[in-house]
């Protein structure tokens, strides 16, 4: 046997009882009813654990009056979609046209018709649960839609990953890298315009594609076991175009003005993690600010990794030599290669680096 339906909630707000006792006798038997006889106590039972589905308030209220509460309801996270219905013997358009504007939905006029409250209530309450159904059929769309992005993403660069000497690891070790320090630099007043908590997870589920474009690359190179030469080195640099043109066209297909976030900084990381803070970088010979925010930070994640790393022409490097390397410079690499302030924080984090490296370490 079904368990029969619970009744909806219903917040009655009026600073007269008489006027609560009549909505009460109206609506009682087909809702649950709270009361409240000021503003202060129904913004108390609004966002209580057993937030009500409607709120019927009265404007003319001793304190704080039915506008002020609507206003404070509607800022509210908590209460902010609960449908509120003016019921006041105020009906010029003035007034009704203040409702409107600080969240209401409707107004009932007093003295009130129980045919009208109880259709007025009816439909908002209708309404209220349509929205309510079509807000969750968007979030679930959103998130299949977002998982489908994260799956695309990942096959693209396990693809890419299995044309190269590297591991499936590096991938994951480097997303993880480039998220806690995006994370950090949040709050930095050079990076908190930039990296807001959309665009910090944007950075984190992006970087995998970062060296998608070595599917471009001849075996002959990017498999070599030995050193490139001067020849084969710059071909290997193109990869970073490869890339950047290959998601351009995604976004072409897609069509520019959709905004598709994730691309465009997948985009700007295959191009420009290469790229170096003294312009000594490739393949655009950037430098300083001009380089974007996530080719910086992906830039420190990959070397890191890259030194940490066994390859077939090297060893794996400890931690500790790898992070000194990166701050103090070896010829190849030194610190003016990188943003100063993302330098500083991967010094910072480089002991969550090595936690990170060794959760998702190769296996040989």
């Amino acid at each position: 046997m079904e368990a029969p339906l619970q009744k909806k909630t219903i917040l009655v707000v009026d600073d007269l009882p008489e006027n609560i006792d009549l909505l009460h006798k109206i609506l009682s038997p087909t809702y649950r009813l709270k009361a409240a006889l000021n503003g202060e106590k129904a913004l108390v039972l609004a966002t209580s654990q057993d937030t009500p589905d409607l709120i019927l308030l009265d404007v003319k209220m001793p304190g704080m009056d039915g506008y002020e509460v609507c206003r404070r309801l509607k800022a509210s996270a908590v209460t902010s979609k609960i449908p509120v219905i003016f019921v006041t013997a105020m009906t010029d358009r003035e007034n009704e046209a203040m409702g409107f504007d600080v969240g209401a939905v409707d107004y009932i006029t007093k003295p009130v018709s129980p045919p009208i409250v109880i259709a007025r209530v009816a439909t908002h309450l209708a309404l209220y649960d349509q929205n309510r159904v079509l807000e969750e059929k968007v979030r679930e769309r959103t998130d299949e839609v977002a998982h489908v992005r994260d799956v695309t993403i990942h096959g693209m660069a396990v693809l890419a990953e299995t044309r190269d000497n590297e591991t499936g690891n590096h991938i994951m070790r480097t997303k993880n890298y480039v998220h806690v320090l995006a994370k950090r630099l949040m709050t930095h007043p050079r990076f908190r315009d930039q990296l807001d908590k959309s665009t910090v997870e944007l950075l984190f589920k992006s970087a995998p594609l970062h060296d998608v474009g070595k599917v471009g690359i001849v075996d002959d190179i990017l498999l070599k076991p030995g050193k490139l030469t001067l020849e084969e080195f710059e071909e290997m640099k193109n990869h970073t175009i490869y890339g950047r043109d290959a998601i351009t066209r995604a976004e072409e297909a897609l069509g520019n003005d959709k905004g598709v976030s994730f691309l465009r900084i997948a985009r700007e990381i295959t191009i420009s993690h290469h790229e170096k803070w003294d312009g000594t970088g490739y393949p655009l010979r950037l430098s300083g600010e001009d380089i974007p925010v996530s080719g910086r930070i992906m830039a420190v994640a990959d070397v890191y990794d890259a030194l940490i790393s066994k390859r077939v022409y090297k060893p794996a490097m400890a931690h500790e030599e790898a992070v000194r390397i990166i701050v103090e410079g070896d010829g190849r690499t030194t610190p003016e290669h990188f943003d100063p302030d993302v330098l500083s924080a991967f010094m910072d984090l480089n002991e969550k680096f090595r936690e990170i490296a060794a959760k998702f370490t190769d296996r040989t």
